[in-house]
């Protein structure tokens, strides 16, 4: 496939493999609320946007440097999950909202494995920040591996700090 063609199929939405295309995911970066966020992050992880991924945690880092995020997801083809109920509560100018998770990792061979814990969310209220502005964002996450389908995994509920 020409470098010309290439261009024309990803910006058409498709990545060439051969004789075959995939489709790649809809951009979705929305930080409106808890599940939102949590959408976004695996969109960018779906669409192999390591970086944008990688700026939803500003709290605790999900991986040691972004070299080893990055190389996390090696054998990664796709990511699904679920939210649960999600709970928010307020607390010296921040509020905060747990997020209950559950993921089916996809690897490259086909081998799928699920996921399952929290996601703390925070946000500074934006009326008291002063630049550069911090959005909503993932403070913390605690996930471990599950056993059972999908939304059998989904935690019921998670604390929110």
């Amino acid at each position: 496939m020409t470098k010309r063609w290439m261009m024309i199929a990803t910006l058409l939405g498709c990545a060439a493999t051969g004789a075959e295309a995939q489709t790649i995911p809809d951009y979705v970066d929305n930080r409106s609320d808890g599940a939102s966020l949590i959408k976004s992050l695996y969109n960018a992880v779906n669409r192999r946007e390591y970086a944008r991924a990688y700026s939803y945690f500003s709290g605790e880092k999900p991986a040691v440097d972004y070299q080893s995020f990055v190389a996390g997801y090696a054998d990664t083809e796709k990511v699904e999950f679920v939210t649960g109920k999600i709970e928010t509560e307020g607390a010296a100018g921040s509020a905060y909202s747990s997020v209950p998770v559950a993921i089916r990792a996809t690897d490259t061979k086909g081998k799928q494995t699920v996921f399952a814990g929290c996601y703390i969310i925070r946000v500074v209220d934006p009326a008291i920040q002063e630049p550069p502005y911090h959005p909503l964002h993932i403070e913390t996450a605690n996930l471990q591996q599950a056993n059972g389908p999908l939304e059998a995994a989904l935690p019921k509920a998670c604390e929110a700090k």
